[in-house]
């Protein structure tokens, strides 16, 4: 189920040298009217074509982009990687409405935080919120709630468009909210602290400029591109489903969302999930096997047409299971039938690829065999 093909991207050409190429091609022709405004060449890239006939599933992007590295510092046992690409749309969820946010004509760059447990690597999807502030010698540039983002090239992060005062040094301050779900095991007693990062980076419009773009194959069909390789930096892959303590009771995909239930003996993994046997379900992407977070997530258990167990499952980070929603439960037997619902769907802001997915997501249920 996750082990689709990827794209290959056909080429990445430069910025500059993919907006003469659509020049040539007539798009750049709708950018005339908008002159009055301020947007010239660029205003192709700040809204390049989507791909056609989306589905309501993960797929192949028209165009992406490369992206390059301002630095990566360590705090408390926090990892921090800030990295940076054009100003681009992407999309944000309240409930289960969407909101496409666009680039605005001050806007200079995307920046992208990403950020990791440096005990474990595994990346922190938290609640309680990124912010990140630029300063420069005269103080206060900008400063904007970077959203927790799913991206095929970067997996889990956050991001936002920043505008800043034209070239030169700038320190990037990200502000990390202590994590308020749910930590177990070796987390239990970390993160609890607010913490800020600092990372002093120089913006230069040509270096920027010379970020890659590529037109990947078999744009809008069902799929993925894979993740660009960030010199040690996680992508937030959910665990592989063998390595995962308990018994699988099944998998199950729903709005594209892949559901991989355990039920985890009450003696093992130290028994810290208490005197109960406990029902985990890790959920990821396909294709690319990223986490897939904040979501509401109810689970019941019914037993020859009987409802045996009814539990809201509860979002909690432990360092062998990784990101999943848990509760206990008294226990599951051979012919049991776990369906899962989702209240809320993943409260993440996502980039072309993922915008139509993680949406609509039906009841799914898994009959334990």
């Amino acid at each position: 189920m996750e082990s689709s093909p990827q794209s290959r991207p056909r080429s990445s050409p430069t910025r500059r040298a993919f907006l003469g190429s659509l020049a040539a091609g007539g798009l750049l022709s709708t950018a005339g009217c908008l002159g009055t405004l301020g947007f010239q060449r660029e205003s192709a890239w700040r809204d390049p074509p989507l791909a056609e006939d989306r589905p309501d599933a993960v797929y192949v992007p028209a165009v992406t982009e490369g992206m390059g590295m301002y630095g990566r510092t360590t705090v408390d046992r926090y990892g921090v990687a800030l990295t940076y690409s054009y100003p681009h749309r992407f999309w944000t969820l309240s409930g289960t409405e969407t909101s496409k946010t666009v680039v605005e004509a001050d806007d200079d760059v995307h920046l992208m935080a990403s950020l990791w447990d440096t005990e474990t690597g595994q990346v922190l999807p938290l609640d309680s919120g990124v912010t990140i502030e630029i300063r420069d010698d005269s103080g206060l540039v900008s400063q904007e709630v970077a959203y927790p983002m799913l991206s095929q090239q970067m997996g889990m992060h956050y991001g936002a468009n920043y505008a800043l005062d034209g070239e030169g040094d700038y320190e990037a301050r990200v502000q990390i909210g202590g994590v308020s779900l749910r930590r177990t095991g070796g987390f239990t007693d970390a993160f609890e602290s607010a913490a800020t990062a600092r990372i002093s980076f120089a913006f230069d419009t040509e270096e920027l400029h010379d970020v890659s773009l590529s037109e990947p194959e078999k744009a809008g069909e069902r799929g993925a591109i894979a993740p660009m390789e960030m010199d040690g930096v996680p992508v937030g892959r959910a665990p592989a489903v063998e390595s995962l303590p308990g018994r699988h009771l099944g998998s199950a995909r729903s709005g594209d969302a892949i559901f991989e239930t355990f039920a985890v003996d009450p003696g093992s993994v130290d028994g810290r999930f208490g005197s109960e046997p406990y029902l985990s379900v890790s959920a990821r992407t396909p294709h690319n096997r990223f986490v897939v977070p904040m979501m509401g997530l109810e689970a019941t258990l019914r037993r020859e047409g009987e409802i045996v167990a009814e539990s809201r499952l509860q979002r909690t980070l432990d360092p062998e299971i990784g990101y999943h929603y848990g509760a206990a439960v008294d226990e599951v037997r051979d012919g049991d039938e776990l369906t899962i619902a989702t209240t809320v769907p993943p409260q993440v802001a996502r980039h072309d690829g993922y915008e139509t997915a993680f949406l609509e997501m039906d009841d799914v249920s898994i009959r334990v065999s």
